[in-house]
Formats: structure tokens, C-alpha cells, sequence
């Protein structure tokens, strides 16, 4: 094929517009690249950033940037005799400055992901959705459904108390969910479930029970249902009133609530617990989803893996992104499985029948569950189902596929249990020169009655220390073995551990004078662990530091106002200002290290630091944290039991520097405006 007809000489330039199929002679040594030609309606590009710079420094080796290629946008000479030629002002109006317009991330269809699911801390993270810190109703992903699992007497309804006194102290909304107690109600037994009483500070009214969405085995489907048995604070939430009648199982039979009707071989029975089961799920989700809730805690055994497997998809086929948890409870030391036992039988199961045929039966119910038990393990990795197995409550635990950040908080804390008996002690600072002179916050030194009080405290404390050692040999040594006399009602002590041996005393202060003054004596005694902790300190009062009350709602009568409406939330204002919910914050490390030490310790601290953790112990509402009436001179005795705590309040006499108790002693309100 011979060339193109008329090719172009190889000497002459290329247009700029010709098309590059056309180009010929490209390795001709006269081949021009053309230049391009810019139309008048076009503005020429703009230099770069560097050029501009050049620019303005009066750079660039003498060539303009002003066409972006290094050329002078005309044939008008850059300089005359050497002289540079200013180019002549510009009578056009100045371009208008276009503030910058927010643009779309560029999803058509927003949410399609779930919300972020990190922390959230009340008091210390805010946000659009959620500006107290709590967990947004939107994002569900970020709530939790705990389901324990385990055998009978394994401590599972130790552990929910204690994780849900925990979150509940974090201001999580938590609620426990007791399968067992729902199910006495259920099979026609309610008259002996033993529910606990209510507090001497009541709750909020809670809502109504929503729908169920549960399907209902024959003769169930149309029948009423009553709340499940939820547990918040030490309130039995069943005792609100309804608008339903009890619910009545098939028939309307009595159905005792023995060995036979835990028998996987029991269908009628099975149906039942199936069902209860369901129900008070389906209560849990309404809790979470539509009341606000954050953390729902299914208290049942769930033994076998179809039983957990019917759990899970309930959970995902109401909301798919809901958070589950399975919490697997695992006793193998024989004396805690005694302990556990005993307590067992002063059940609502059991209450007021003969000790011995009672432990009889329950261990014929423990047998039926372990006919079919199948513990958590393969099953469950192999399905991606997150879980914790804890062994003898805390000594061995094992974690699968963790997520989330209230998952992980839960971790972390039930690696702290332990069930070794010690004491711990709260107290206010003797009292102070800002005391005295009603100022709040501050650092002010202690007064001379306030140095006696850290003496007869001192005292005091060393002689309950002794009693105390003495108390716990007698005790174990009286405890009785399994099977339970008539009439024994007591349960044995956790001395039973073997953990007798003398223990360590701590005692832990602020950095505030008046703290670490009040422990003077005890630093002084090699016998005592004294340190200094920062986060016992005071709530810092910000701007307020250094005032008294009448002098702040004189000059700041809106700021006192506000604080009197809600002392929990309210945060005091300035630099370094706080608030309880900041206290709480602070005080959460403490409080898991609290429970993982063995030891005794006594917490010298100040009204608020008192107050957050009395409220923890105690587990009391979150409406009574910033009103509790925590006095100087109050000491309290708070020693840990598997049941709960053994409490004792004391009062310092300064008359006679010693200690009187209070029997009977309840935690109340203060009436007058306070720290």
C-alpha cells in the first residue's frame, strides 16, 4: 500500500485542531507539538499554589506563570532598557467571594449502614442524637441482650445483680429479666415467688408492657400475659399495677413446680418453659427497642444449644443489628457449688418448705438439666455467636469474638470477681477550716477536731479489723454440711474457700490536705497500705471553688437554680468544672479495682466521692446519688456477700472519741442544699 495522497511536508507545523489521527511524520526532526490555542470566552488555567508563591516573591527565572505553561500571555515585552513594565491597574470589579457550600458525602441513600456503635459515656460524650451520652434509640447496634446460660446453682443470678448494679451506676439503662420468676407465675405458682420488696426511695413509674410478639402454644395465643420479673435498683417492677389479669397456662392447671417439671421428658412442661421464655424475651426487646432501654439481661439456664439457637433468632428476626451476648456460668470447685446450693433452696422455689426434702428435689431438677446440658463451646464459634464462659465466678474466664464497647466493659468488670470475704469501708475527712466556714472545694487543712477524728478513727477501725478475723474463724468452723437440718436457714460463708488467712489492710485518700491528713495515723502504722489517689478527689466546683452556698445564689441565682434541678447533670461552671456524672466517670477504675482486691480497705474521701460509690455498694436509683446524706462523722461497713452485702453505719461521738452504730440504719436524702 503506498503512502497517503498529498502527505504534509515534514517542515510544516501542525495545526492545533487537527485531529490526532491525522498526525503524520512524528519522527520527522521538524515535528512540532502545537500550541495550544486559547478561545476568549476561556479563562487560561489558573498557576499552581508554588506559582502563586513565585509569584508574589517576585520569582520564576523571568518568565510569567500566568498561562501556566511559563509564557507571557502576550507579545508585550516583560521589560524596556531593564527597566520592568508594571502592567496597568484593572478597572474591572473585583471577583465576589463564594463562601463554601456544604456538599452531600455522596450516599444517595443515607443510613443504609448501621450508626457508629463506639463509646458512649454519660457525662463525658455528646452528641447530635444523643446529648446526654446515653445510647441513641437509633442505634440499636450499639445496645446489648445478655443471655445467660448455665445449671442451676452455677451463680447466674449473682452475676446479672452485679452487671446490672454496675451499668445501671454507669447510667446504662439495665434491666434483668428472671425467666424463673415469670415462670412460677405462669404455671399457677406466684403465691410463693418471693419477690424482693421495694426500696425506701421509689422508681420512676415504668411504662406499660408492650405487645408481645411471641406465637403462643395452643391455648396460650389469646390469654393476657403479665410482665416478666424485672429487677432494676432492687425494684420488682411486677409490682406496678396492670391492666391484665395473671396468665393462665393450659387448662388452668396448678402445675408444682418440682423435678418433674424440669424433665426434658416432661412436653407439657417443656411447651411451657419454652414459651415463658419467648415471652420474657419478647419483653426484654420491648424494653430496648421501644423504652429506652440499653441493656437487657436474660436470667434463665438456655442448657441446650437448640434452646440458645432459638434465642438468637428471635433476637435477629425483631431487629438484626441488636448486639447478643451469651454469658455461660461454670462451677467446678465443690465448696462454691455447696455454697451456691444452699442459697439455692432459700428460693421462692423452696421458701417455707422442709430443708431437707427440698435438697432432695433440687438436685433431682439439677440432674434433668444435665441429662441435656451441652455447654457453650464449638457450636457457637462455629456460628459466630460471641460469648464469656466464666469459671467459679471469675477465677477462669474465657471470652470468644468479643465486640462492642458495653461488651467489652462487661468483660473487663466480671474479671474483677471475687468472693473472698473483707470489709470495705467509707468515710468523710474529719472536718476542715473550709468546712467550718461552709465554703466548698478547696484545699484547706484539717481543724483540730477534725486531727481527733482521724485518731479515734484510727482506733476504731484497728479494733473492728481484730473482731472482725476472730468473727470469720468461729464462723467456719460452725458452718454445717450439706444436707440442710430443719430449721438451718443459714447459709455457709465463702470461708469455706479456705481463704482464712490474715489480709491486708488498705487505705486510700485523696490528694486534697484534708484526706490525707484524716489518715495521718495509718501511714504512720507499717500494718496499714496507705496511698493517694486523684480520682478520689473532690467534685471540683469550678468558678464556684472557694464559695459558700448563699453567697453563690446571691450573685449566680440562674446557675443555683439550675443545679437544684438536677444535681446529677449539672456541671458546675469555669475551668476544671465537674459534675456527679464526671465523679462517676472517674470513679468507675476504682470501683473495678475494688472488687478484684482480697483485701480490706477503708476510703477516706469527700461528700460526692461518698455518695457515687454508697450509691454502687448499695445499688440505689441514680435519683438519690447526688441527694444522699453522707454527713461528717458517718462511717459504713460494707463486706460482700454471695446474697448481696452485710451493712453496718456507725457514728463518730466526739464527746467520747468512739464509734456508736446505727441498727437499722437506711441510706435517706438530704433535705438541705449540698456538694
Amino acid at each position: 500500500m503506498g503512502p497517503p495522497p498529498n502527505p504534509r511536508p515534514a517542515h510544516e507545523p501542525i495545526a492545533a485542531s487537527t485531529p490526532l489521527s491525522n498526525i503524520t511524520n512524528i519522527d520527522s526532526p521538524d515535528f512540532q507539538i502545537p500550541k495550544p490555542a486559547y478561545k476568549t470566552f476561556l479563562a487560561p488555567p489558573q498557576p499552581s499554589a508554588l506559582g502563586r508563591a513565585l509569584q508574589a516573591a517576585n520569582m520564576g527565572g523571568g518568565h510569567s506563570f500566568q498561562d501556566g505553561v511559563g509564557h507571557p500571555p502576550s507579545d508585550t515585552p516583560r521589560s524596556m532598557g531593564g527597566t520592568p513594565l508594571g502592567s496597568a491597574p484593572s478597572t474591572a470589579p473585583s471577583s465576589p467571594r463564594i463562601p463554601p457550600v456544604r456538599k452531600d458525602s455522596g450516599n444517595s441513600t443515607p443510613r443504609i449502614r448501621p450508626p457508629a456503635t463506639t463509646l458512649n459515656i454519660p457525662g463525658m460524650t455528646r452528641s447530635r442524637v444523643s446529648p446526654d451520652g446515653k445510647i441513641a434509640q437509633r442505634d440499636v447496634g450499639a445496645k446489648l441482650v445478655v443471655v445467660m446460660v448455665g445449671l442451676p446453682a452455677r451463680g447466674k443470678s449473682y452475676i446479672t445483680k452485679k452487671i446490672q448494679r454496675y451499668l445501671s451506676w454507669q447510667q446504662h439503662e439495665t434491666r434483668i429479666f428472671n425467666v424463673g420468676n415469670r415462670r412460677r407465675v405462669a404455671a399457677g405458682n406466684s403465691a410463693s415467688t418471693g419477690f424482693p420488696s421495694v426500696p425506701t426511695t421509689p422508681q420512676n413509674s415504668p411504662p406499660k408492657v408492650s405487645i408481645i410478639h411471641t406465637n403462643s402454644i395452643q391455648g396460650i395465643l389469646d390469654q393476657p400475659r403479665v410482665a416478666a420479673q424485672m429487677i432494676l435498683n432492687g425494684f420488682d417492677h411486677n409490682k406496678y399495677e396492670d391492666d391484665h389479669d395473671p396468665i393462665e397456662m393450659p387448662n388452668a392447671e396448678h402445675m408444682e413446680q418440682s423435678a418433674d417439671f424440669f424433665d426434658p421428658k416432661n412436653e407439657k412442661a417443656s411447651a411451657i418453659r419454652e414459651q415463658v421464655a419467648l415471652s420474657t424475651l419478647d419483653e426484654l426487646l420491648d424494653f430496648l427497642l421501644d423504652q429506652g432501654g440499653s441493656v437487657g439481661i436474660l436470667d434463665a439456664t438456655n442448657s441446650t444449644i437448640a434452646r440458645r439457637q432459638i434465642m438468637f433468632n428471635h433476637i435477629k428476626e425483631r431487629e438484626p443489628k441488636l448486639g447478643i451476648l451469651f454469658i455461660e456460668s461454670v462451677c467446678e470447685d465443690e465448696k462454691l457449688l455447696e455454697t451456691n446450693m444452699r442459697l439455692k433452696l432459700r428460693g421462692p422455689d423452696y421458701k417455707d418448705k422442709d430443708p431437707e426434702s427440698s435438697y432432695e428435689d433440687f438436685m433431682k431438677r439439677v440432674a434433668a438439666y444435665e441429662s441435656a446440658y451441652v455447654p457453650i463451646g464449638k457450636y457457637e464459634e462455629d456460628n459466630k455467636m460471641q460469648y464469656i464462659k466464666m469459671i467459679d465466678v471469675g477465677r477462669k474466664m474465657i471470652n470468644f469474638q468479643l465486640s462492642g464497647f458495653l461488651t467489652g466493659g462487661i468483660a473487663s468488670y466480671l474479671s474483677t470477681f471475687n468472693l473472698s470475704p473483707r470489709q470495705i469501708w467509707i468515710t468523710r475527712h474529719g472536718k476542715s477550716m473550709d468546712n467550718g466556714l461552709g465554703k466548698i472545694g478547696g484545699d484547706s487543712p484539717l481543724t483540730e477536731s477534725g486531727r481527733h477524728y482521724g485518731t479515734a478513727l484510727y482506733n476504731f477501725v484497728t479494733s473492728k479489723r481484730r473482731e472482725w478475723e476472730v468473727d470469720q474463724k468461729r464462723k467456719a468452723l460452725e458452718s454445717t454440711a450439706l444436707p440442710p437440718k430443719a430449721g438451718d436457714a443459714t447459709p455457709p460463708y465463702p470461708e469455706l474457700l479456705g481463704d482464712l488467712e490474715e489480709k491486708n489492710f488498705c487505705v486510700w485518700t485523696s490528694m486534697l490536705r484534708r484526706s490525707i491528713e484524716t489518715a495521718h495515723e495509718f501511714d504512720e502504722d507499717e500494718d496499714y497500705d496507705v496511698k493517694n489517689w486523684e480520682m478520689l478527689n473532690e467534685l471540683h466546683a469550678g468558678d464556684f471553688e472557694g464559695k459558700t452556698y448563699p453567697e453563690i445564689a446571691a450573685q449566680f441565682p440562674d446557675e443555683f437554680a439550675k443545679r437544684g434541678r438536677d444535681k446529677l447533670h449539672y456541671v458546675y461552671p469555669g475551668v476544671g468544672g465537674e459534675g456527679y456524672l464526671q465523679v462517676i466517670s472517674r470513679l468507675r477504675d476504682m470501683v473495678r479495682e475494688i472488687e478484684r482486691i482480697k483485701d480490706h480497705v477503708l476510703i477516706i474521701g469527700h461528700r460526692s466521692v461518698c455518695r457515687v460509690l454508697m450509691a454502687y455498694f448499695m445499688d440505689l436509683t441514680r435519683q438519690d446519688i447526688a441527694d444522699l446524706d453522707v454527713p461528717l462523722g458517718m462511717l459504713y461497713s460494707i463486706e460482700p456477700k454471695p446474697y448481696g452485702i452485710d451493712f453496718h453505719a456507725y457514728k463518730y461521738d466526739e464527746a467520747s472519741y468512739g464509734f456508736n452504730e446505727l441498727p437499722g440504719y437506711k441510706p435517706q436524702r438530704e433535705t438541705e442544699k449540698s456538694a
